[in-house]
């Protein structure tokens, strides 16, 4: 009798074990409610920052047609190269017939910002394969960056894939209101007159999205020094004054916030 009961309870987990398995098999690739809902945090946060994004995305799409490039490589070029700032640095080197490395060159001076990003990036996605590093890497955007590293850069843990789709979270809308925006800029170029000055009002959407984020004296003190070394570096070729500005706000961010830890410690 007993040993009848005992070889019958011990039957009792397998029956929800396989029905577990099963449940999991049948819906490969869905993640679990908890990482659903770092996606879903990641899309909050993400929301307040798409007018920026969309904006941006929409002046660059002018730009492009603006610049004699016909609509249909412009769409193509919208897609292929996710950067704003790169499509608007290589625009008047293509319309001056520069070498194509020297457009390369200068496309790629322009992103360097992101090896820093990637760099602090590192830590948190460096249990992932190569081929998905590199597919987060092609969505990263610099508001992505910053959304992130206010929420999880102070984080212990690493390598937890709640990082991972929290950060797809906030990545996924930006990419599709940029391509969207920049098409609708792409095929609404002719209509759209200059005197709009959408440039400006990117800038603004922008800055609408940064100076919130501006909640402690480090972050003050990287935005002031990083605008100060732009303004003074828009002679410099290639766009080198704003890699420039990207180093001098970050060392100027770490240095403030390493004094301000030994103040506190004295």
């Amino acid at each position: 009798m007993y040993q009848g009961t005992h070889a019958y309870n011990m039957r009792l987990p397998v029956i929800p074990e396989v029905g577990i398995v099963s449940s999991s098999r049948s819906n490969p690739g869905w993640p679990p409610p908890r990482l659903r809902a770092q996606f879903m945090l990641g899309l909050r946060d993400a929301v307040p920052a798409l007018i920026a994004t969309g904006t941006w995305g929409l002046v660059s799409g002018i730009a492009i047609v603006k610049s004699g490039i016909s609509e249909a490589l412009a769409t193509f070029m919208t897609l292929a190269v996710y950067a704003g700032s790169a499509q608007l640095t290589s625009l008047p080197l293509i319309n001056d017939g520069v070498p194509l490395w020297l457009i390369f060159a200068a496309g790629f001076v322009v992103n360097m910002r992101f090896l820093i990003f990637g760099a602090a990036l590192q830590p948190y996605f460096r249990h992932l394969s190569w081929p998905r590093r590199l597919g987060v890497g092609f969505f990263s955007t610099d508001i992505g960056f910053v959304l992130f590293m206010g929420r999880y850069g102070d984080s212990r843990r690493r390598a937890d894939p709640r990082h991972l789709w929290y950060y797809l979270g906030v990545i996924g809308p930006g990419w599709f209101a940029w391509n969207i925006c920049s098409i609708v800029g792409i095929y609404l170029a002719g209509v759209i007159p200059a005197s709009w000055s959408l440039e400006f009002a990117a800038v603004l959407a922008l800055l609408s999205v940064v100076i919130p984020l501006v909640s402690t004296k480090p972050v003050a003190i990287c935005i002031v020094a990083s605008a100060a070394v732009a303004w003074l570096g828009q002679g410099l070729p290639l766009r080198l004054g704003l890699l420039a500005a990207v180093i001098a706000g970050i060392v100027a961010g770490v240095v403030s916030e390493f004094a301000g830890r030994r103040m506190e410690r004295a």
